[in-house]
């Protein structure tokens, strides 16, 4: 899985949802220095060490993002307002852009989970 996957996935979707979702993509890969491109569960994902960190999806009626992980999202609840969320996601509009401050909470505290929970990697 790499970059041509999550490409195919992106060229996959319709075009406003295409270019809300490459927005986050170049937001994300500028946040997460070395983070790998794949797929998982079927969506883009951009990894560290093998590790998911970020990922983001296009449904029918929404936008979503998953840090793959059940922890991140009841730490962050009160960055997300009213937004749909549940404990593995949240979900948002393709005309909405998310906050600097939402995305950066987003990706520090999966990284924070990340190290505690895998103490011998170098993230």
């Amino acid at each position: 899985m790499s970059k041509n996957d999550v490409d195919a996935y992106l060229s996959s979707v319709s075009e406003d949802k295409r270019l809300a979702l490459q927005d986050l993509r170049e937001r994300l890969l500028a946040l997460i220095p070395g983070g790998e491109e794949s797929l998982s569960y079927s969506m883009p994902c951009i990894k560290l060490q093998g590790k998911a960190v970020a990922g983001y999806a296009a449904w029918k009626n929404h936008l979503a993002y998953y840090p793959h992980s059940g922890s991140v999202i009841p730490k962050l609840s009160h960055l997300l307002g009213d937004k749909k969320q549940t404990e593995g996601g949240f979900q948002f509009s393709q005309d909405e852009r998310l906050s600097d401050e939402l995305l950066v909470a987003l990706v520090e505290t999966r990284l924070k989970d990340i190290r505690e929970r895998y103490p011998k990697l170098d993230i």
